[in-house]
């Protein structure tokens, strides 16, 4: 199609030039111009329109060569920005003509320029980006050759190291701020005043003293960590402060109204706080040098309880015997009962979960004696209103907690005898030891009560069977037998009729008294037998704990020298 109009317009050329020497010729006769002069005149013509053509040639050759100096220039060009830029080579594509080889590699060209400038103007920024960072993290800055342009893999880590930076600011400037602010809340607190310059640094309000450094942070880290020791110590001195005052007001007899208005005028810091309860232990101390002989008794009423809660033995309390029964009420023997005070303290706190799980199983164990106690009563069966069955539910429940707290405290006497390297005394014997002798007393207790209703019972009036009504016959003098060691009664009833009856006199019992005497004899005999054997073997027994104690009745129960159920609630 295009050769075709080309072709075209190329004969139209020919054709209008022709039309246009005709016309000049038809000109020319018509002017009469000669042959000769009509030559010359078309030798003009012919010269120039051959020099508009060599003119109009050398220019289209001079474009020609000026595209293939364009295509060799742009050709080097992308060589050197492909490699610059880190791309793969630009492909020219097979059958394009010189003009459209030229326009696509320009154009190739043009957008790598662009790109490259875009590189170059994102590297600045984020090289200022990352100075600014740096600075302030005080970190190394992303490195990039000088004078060389990023490639894309280079520009995408470079973003990625300003967004670590960024966040990683960020998370700095929080922790920075809440280090900040909660010293200068414990500062505000405690009445504490910033001594060195880091405390001055890290109250003052400009946001860029600091920089953002990890050892900056660790810095103000320690600081807060002294200060939260140091405000802990504080607490401790108040709560001390504290417990002395209350210590005094008890001793002295402070009026309530008194502590009420001391407690309502306490303000400020801390520290303030501090030498406000400060003074008035002094004010308390002063009153209690003018009532010594007061004061010391009523801290040894407090050592008694304290005494009594750590459960203190007789030579426990001992030791401190001599200071406790002085009349001589001196300042020196004060500061005895206040050191002896102070210590016994220390040992309830150290041994606290001990003794509170002591203090449990002596509950326990009252209401297992208190149980014990009931069960021997034959009146608690008389009871209504499901009394038995909650009794005996809770009995079940204390069986149960028994065995389970004197196993948490035989492990919790272990571990502390271990740690501590003494003996755990309770009313100054071993715990475990102490456990055992309230079994054995319990135990030789229950014997005796079995031993005594054993003997209430053998002492009693011994068992008979019932006897039937005599029988009455009415018999004659001459007809009633004498035997040998009987004698005749005779009796009149009211209705004067005659019985006799026949009494023994001699010392041969009747058939049925001996039968009787007999069966309880057997009785007697079965139930002395297994309570002499159980007493003979409990002389060498030691029950220690409540499995023990339990296994042993339940061995008691099932012993097969008792076989009249009888004498089943005896054991």
């Amino acid at each position: 199609m295009i050769s075709f109009f080309s072709e075209a317009l190329a004969f139209s050329l020919v054709t209008g030039i022709n039309l246009a020497m005709a016309r000049l010729v038809d000109i020319w006769d018509s002017i009469g111009i000669l042959e000769d002069q009509r030559v010359e005149r078309m030798e003009t013509v012919k010269k120039h329109i051959e020099g508009l053509l060599n003119d109009m040639i050398t220019e289209e050759e001079a474009l020609k060569e000026r595209i293939e100096v364009n295509i060799i220039s742009f050709q080097r060009q992308l060589e050197s920005l492909y490699q610059e830029m880190s791309l793969e080579p630009y492909k020219v594509e097979e059958g394009l003509t010189v003009l459209q080889m030229e326009k696509n590699l320009r154009l190739r060209v043009e957008a790598l320029l662009k790109e490259k400038n875009d590189r170059l103007k994102e590297m600045r920024n984020l090289k200022q980006q990352d100075e600014e960072l740096c600075e302030e993290l005080c970190a190394t800055p992303y490195y990039i050759p000088t004078g060389s342009l990023p490639s894309r893999a280079q520009l995408q880590e470079f973003r990625q190291h300003i967004k670590r930076l960024t966040e990683e600011k960020n998370t700095r400037v929080k922790v920075f701020t809440g280090l900040r602010e909660d010293i200068g809340r414990l500062m505000a607190e405690m009445g504490h005043e910033p001594e060195t310059s880091l405390e001055r640094e890290s109250v003052c309000n400009e946001a860029d003293v600091f920089l953002l450094t990890h050892e900056n942070i660790k810095a103000l880290k320690l600081l807060l960590c002294q200060l939260q020791v140091k405000k802990e110590s504080l607490l401790s001195t108040q709560a001390e402060l504290k417990e002395r005052v209350a210590s005094l007001w008890n001793r002295l007899d402070s009026p309530e109204e008194e502590q009420r208005e001391f407690r309502g005028n306490l303000q400020g810091t801390l520290s303030d706080q501090i030498a406000q309860w400060q003074n008035e232990v002094d004010r308390l101390e002063l009153l209690q040098k003018a009532k010594l002989e007061d004061v010391i008794i009523k801290i040894r009423q407090e050592l008694v309880e304290t005494w009594d809660k750590c459960l203190f033995g007789p030579e426990q309390r001992a030791a401190f015997n001599s200071p406790f029964c002085d009349s001589n009420f001196t300042e020196e023997l004060l500061a005895q009962h206040e050191e002896e005070l102070v210590r016994v303290k220390a040992c309830y706190e150290k041994a606290r979960p001990l003794l509170d799980t002591m203090e449990k199983w002596e509950r326990t164990w009252a209401l297992f004696q208190d149980f014990e106690k009931k069960a021997l009563d034959p009146n608690r069966f008389s009871n209504r209103g499901g009394a038995l069955l909650k009794e005996a539910k809770e009995r079940v429940k204390v069986q149960k907690m028994l065995p389970k707290l004197e196993e948490e405290l035989k492990v919790g006497v272990e571990e502390w005898e271990q740690r501590e390297g003494s003996a755990f005394l309770v009313r100054g014997l071993r715990a475990m030891d102490y456990i055992s002798g309230l079994w054995e007393e319990h135990r030789l207790q229950r014997d005796k009560e079995k031993s005594d209703r054993i003997t209430k019972k053998g002492e009693g009036t011994p068992f008979k069977t019932p006897t039937k009504r005599p029988l009455r016959v009415d018999i004659t003098p001459s007809k009633a037998k004498k035997m040998p060691n009987q004698t005749v009664l005779r009796s009149t009833s009211s209705s004067s009729s005659t019985s006799s009856t026949l009494l023994n006199v001699s010392g041969k019992p009747p058939v049925n008294s001996q039968k009787a005497q007999q069966r309880n004899k057997g009785l007697e005999n079965s139930h002395r037998t297994p309570l002499q054997e159980f007493n003979s073997e409990k002389k060498h027994l030691r029950i220690g704990s409540y499995s023990e104690f339990t296994s042993e009745l339940s061995r008691k129960a099932s012993h097969d020298a008792i076989l009249n159920s009888t004498a089943k609630d005896i054991l």
